[in-house]
């Protein structure tokens, strides 16, 4: 039998697990835009857990499973968080009132859980989390029949876990292409596999941090990671084209840099050498760089400068939202990144703005407090991202004093539409209706960096390139950001184009950003309204909203 202190070790010990193999699991996702966050979302939706069962001291089963639950609804962020989320709050109700169980209280109590996932997800996809969820469940229901034993039924749900997970490719050719499982399958096995740790052996997984290999892209930031002493001023990263013409040896490049830096990092292949370094001396680093080629790209960062930025951004990031009472009739939540787009939204009418988008998934806690801070008996939330909507519907049941309303949007051009759009002279409900409908006409294109080496229509993609999607869809691959925004365009603008909007995002200086324009105005500017915006969004250099 297992009683609350061995259930509430056994959750400690798989969010231990999943942390310390967050960045395995996120190198799981295949597409190479950077949103290979899996890991990380599961990983902070089991911890928030891990953190609220620390000062639990008590026995009994029933209550471990609801501080659990409660704990990861609440810190459940992305899809994989929140089905994760799911799958435990149904494991809470199924061992509610309980204060031992055996293997049979704990296969049942799964299958609520995995019950729940699917009936959360609208179109549930065999080949992912929940294929493994339910196949363990299911193993586990067999298993219990003929040793009830928790131990035995535990490790029978481990072992169907990891076997189903080996199937997902089979059933997602996506993965079998790509020739990996699915992550948040991956995530789920790591969870279950620490919980069984304490379950069959009495020992707790202890967290292991990992150590990211190396790369320019590591060192993007540095400034931020410095706390006290910069011990150089200047980041200063380049690529250099290789010239066939020039024999020389990168490791010459890196002996020299090592000379006057620190932080050095030079990544080679055929086409091409990416160079970071941290130096009092720019310049001589790219002189250097010179001898073994042309440059193609040049960034030097103030890092003693970029430092107090980002110090002052962090304690502004950290928006508190204060609760509110509902006195007005309708008011709006919108999730964006970037001081431009949240500012844009804000004009547009929503009350409040939660930070996050692509790779920095707000908790359903985060959109909850957004939602509680808003003085409207109806809140019309937008996600404005595919990966944020779950955790925005997980805070209607949530929500006791007003009324919630989700419109599900999944891009940023999609969600400044849906405001455009509202009427404030029907009900909110026939308005997240009207909101939806206008969406339906509104082309996203993004323009952003390969998180990941990767093939794409038979060319291989390389860490670092610049793609284009077309409504979710790689469509483009460049070296140039502009270049790639303009062959968006003509892909996504038609005849009945009226209204072209660019948003350009932190990482695009002005002058790119007009350069951009002025092409789209060259080529469009005849027939379209087209309006550029500072959105300063990370990730994206440019989003393209297109109606």
């Amino acid at each position: 039998m297992i009683n609350g202190q061995i259930l509430k070790q056994a959750i400690i010990s798989g969010a231990n697990n999943i942390s310390s193999q967050k960045n395995q699991i996120n190198d799981l996702n295949i597409f190479p835009v950077p949103d290979g966050d899996t890991g990380t979302n599961m990983s902070m939706t089991v911890v928030a857990a891990s953190k609220a069962l620390a000062d639990y001291d008590g026995s009994s089963v029933g209550e471990v499973a609801d501080i659990t639950a409660s704990a990861m609804l609440r810190g459940a962020r992305g899809n994989s968080g929140v089905i994760t989320s799911l799958i435990f709050r149904g494991f809470a109700q199924g061992l509610k009132n309980m204060d031992e169980v055996n293997g049979k209280n704990l296969a049942a109590a799964l299958g609520i859980g995995v019950d729940a996932a699917y009936k959360a997800v609208m179109k549930p996809t065999e080949g992912t989390i929940l294929t493994v969820a339910r196949m363990a469940y299911e193993a586990g229901i067999a298993a219990s029949k003929y040793n009830n034993e928790a131990v035995y039924v535990w490790q029978t749900i481990c072992d169907k876990a990891n076997e189903a997970l080996m199937i997902t490719p089979e059933l997602l050719p996506v993965l079998k292409k790509a020739g990996v499982v699915d992550a948040g399958g991956k995530g789920l096995c790591v969870i279950f596999e620490g919980m069984l740790s304490v379950i069959k052996d009495g020992i707790m997984v202890e967290y292991e941090e990992q150590a990211e290999t190396p790369t320019v892209d590591t060192f993007e930031s540095a400034a931020a990671e410095f706390d006290e002493e910069i011990n150089f001023t200047y980041c200063t990263e380049f690529i250099v084209g290789r010239e066939e013409s020039i024999d020389a040896d990168p490791q010459t490049l890196r002996d020299y840099l090592e000379t006057i830096g620190d932080c050095v990092v030079v990544v080679n292949d055929d086409e091409i050498i990416k160079v970071h370094v941290h130096t009092e001396q720019p310049g001589n680093a790219l002189t250097k760089g010179l001898e073994f080629g042309q440059l193609l790209t040049v960034k030097v960062e103030n890092m003693k400068e970029q430092h107090k930025n980002v110090k002052k951004s962090k304690k502004a990031e950290k928006e508190v939202f204060a609760p509110a009472e509902p006195t007005e009739d309708v008011g709006f939540v919108a999730v964006a990144a970037g001081d431009g787009l949240k500012n844009l939204f804000k004009d547009l009418g929503c009350n409040n703005v939660v930070s996050g988008g692509q790779s920095m998934n707000p908790s359903t806690d985060d959109i909850y407090a957004a939602v509680m801070a808003t003085p409207a008996k109806n809140v019309l939330v937008l996600p404005n991202n595919k990966n944020i909507i779950l955790a925005a519907e997980q805070t209607v049941p949530m929500v006791k004093d007003r009324n919630v309303i989700i419109i599900p949007t999944r891009t940023i051009p999609q969600g400044m539409t849906a405001m455009l759009n509202f009427d404030p002279e029907i009900s909110p409900e026939s308005n997240a209706q009207l909101m939806m409908d206008a969406v339906g006409g509104v082309g996203t294109g993004l323009v952003t960096f390969a998180a990941r080496n990767s093939e794409f229509n038979g060319k291989k993609i390389k860490e670092g390139d610049i793609i284009a999607l077309e409504n979710g869809k790689l469509t483009i691959t460049e070296k140039s950001t502009v270049k790639a925004l303009v062959k968006l365009a003509k892909d996504m603008v038609t005849r009945d184009s009226s209204f072209i909007t660019l948003i350009y995002g932190e990482d695009v200086s002005e002058e790119d950003a007009q350069k951009a324009y002025d092409e789209l105005m060259d080529r469009f500017g005849s027939r379209t309204d087209i309006t550029l915006v500072k959105g300063d969004q990370p990730v994206y250099y440019f989003i393209l909203s297109v109606e």
